[in-house]
């Protein structure tokens, strides 16, 4: 289905994504004036199109501190940018024609399905108006659980600290305005062991991260676990696991020392921020090698499809890890709670696990040449950079325009995604079901 422009036919995967270039331009425009930066004068163009895209990518890798940098104008753009887009400009652009009485029409249903990541196209409207209660109704209970420790510091600036932060953490942003108070690019390093700020910026960070479908299974069957869809099941499970797991590798070998309790949030948060919100409580610079792995693993996996998050999604490391068990006990079919999936699932699958593998690593060696950085932490950058998760080992400010440009790409690519960027490019009219005649061929 295309839709024409000027014209011209566009597709649904063309639309989203001149839809978020123009919202990036458009931030970019309103960074570059003198009333958004504190010194008088308006951001450059880097400085001003990197944290544009980082806010409307959802990443929160940035080039100047967001709280000593930005004045509160350039930070309420910042914030409108993120909140467009983790929610999506579809979604976002469907609110505002439901609220005003205008009705959906047939394409711009089937581009929120595309959206979401839905299953049918039956329902999306109802779909639609479910996210921004889910996202509201979160936001709002997040901002009021951080106001009594941030009012308490600060005063009623706590306020506004609260609602930033709130809004950043369900969109897995990661940005942070602490840097006039606790010092720049210090995330939530001064609130380790705070169960008013932790606790709340982690719930909000699973929440965005999990995925709507998913909420929208828990809000129709309860804790009715099977009658959930197969991809909820697949996604709840997933999800507790890569909770469980690293906090336990992390509270153990990671953070071994001091008090029980900063241990345990230590661990705990570190486990869900690189999926992807960005947010930090700990200097990453002090991780162990296999402890940086790790984070870098989880960055790569991101969130749950339809969600705030980035990534290449649990659901596609949970396809390839069945397809695996699947080759091991020599199955002809891969299946996941009973229910067997597609080889075109599996194929998407595998496109996206190859361009999350070699892309960041490619990126890496280029910035590692031009900027003569070790390529270790190149490679944290570039997959924080293309999972959307903003966590970083303090290289990104200091990069060439070139290194710069690198970055912006791979979180536009990750915020869009690389099969819908590839979808858009070549524009097959029609699928191809003919087949050429087998020959073996042996891998392995």
């Amino acid at each position: 289905m295309a839709i024409q422009i000027f014209g011209k036919k566009l597709t649904s995967f063309q639309i989203v994504i001149i839809g978020f270039l123009g919202l990036i331009l458009i931030g970019t425009a309103l960074l570059m004036l003198p009333i958004s930066v504190r010194e008088g004068h308006g951001a450059s163009l880097e400085e001003a199109l990197f944290t544009s895209t980082s806010a409307v990518c959802v990443t929160g890798l940035v080039v100047k501190d967001t709280a000593t940098y930005w004045t509160g104008f350039g930070q309420a753009v910042i914030l409108i940018l993120i909140q467009i887009g983790g929610l999506g400009i579809v979604s976002v652009a469907a609110f505002i024609a439901l609220i005003s009485g205008r009705r959906i029409t047939l394409f711009q249903r089937s581009m929120l399905q595309e959206s979401f990541s839905a299953h049918q196209i039956g329902g999306i409207v109802r779909m639609t108006s479910f996210i921004f209660k889910i996202a509201l109704t979160a936001e709002a209970a997040g901002s009021l659980l951080m106001m009594p420790t941030f009012c308490r510091q600060y005063g009623v600036s706590g306020i506004w600290l609260s609602v930033f932060h709130s809004v950043s953490a369900f969109c897995n942003a990661g940005f942070d305005i602490m840097g006039d108070k606790t010092g720049p690019f210090s995330s939530l390093t001064s609130y380790a062991a705070s169960p008013g700020i932790i606790i709340p910026v982690g719930l909000l960070i699973i929440i965005g991260g999990i995925g709507f479908l998913t909420w929208d299974d828990i809000a129709v069957h309860k804790l009715q676990f099977h009658r959930y869809r197969m991809q909820s099941k697949v996604v709840l499970v997933t999800t507790g696991m890569l909770i469980f797991v690293p906090s336990l590798l992390l509270f153990l070998f990671e953070y071994s020392g001091g008090p029980l309790k900063e241990r345990f949030f230590l661990a705990l948060f570190q486990a869900v921020t690189p999926r992807t919100a960005g947010f930090n409580t700990a200097a990453l610079g002090f991780l162990s090698g296999p402890g940086s792995m790790l984070l870098i693993a989880l960055m790569l996996i991101g969130g749950s499809p339809g969600s705030t998050a980035g990534g290449m999604k649990t659901t596609t490391m949970t396809v390839l890890l069945a397809n695996a068990s699947a080759v091991f006990r020599k199955k002809k079919s891969v299946e996941l709670f009973g229910r067997r999936i597609e080889d075109n699932t599996i194929k998407n699958a595998m496109t996206l696990f190859t361009m999350y593998l070699t892309l960041p690593m490619i990126g890496a060696a280029v910035i590692s040449a031009a900027d003569n950085i070790p390529v270790a932490a190149c490679i944290f950058e570039t997959v924080s950079a293309i999972g959307t998760v903003g966590l970083s080992l303090g290289i990104t400010p200091s990069l060439s325009f070139a290194s710069h440009l690198i970055l912006i790409l791979f979180m536009f690519l990750g915020r869009v995604g690389g099969l819908t960027l590839i979808y858009a490019a070549i524009n097959i009219q029609s699928a191809d079901f003919s087949q050429r005649p087998v020959e073996k061929i042996i891998v392995g």
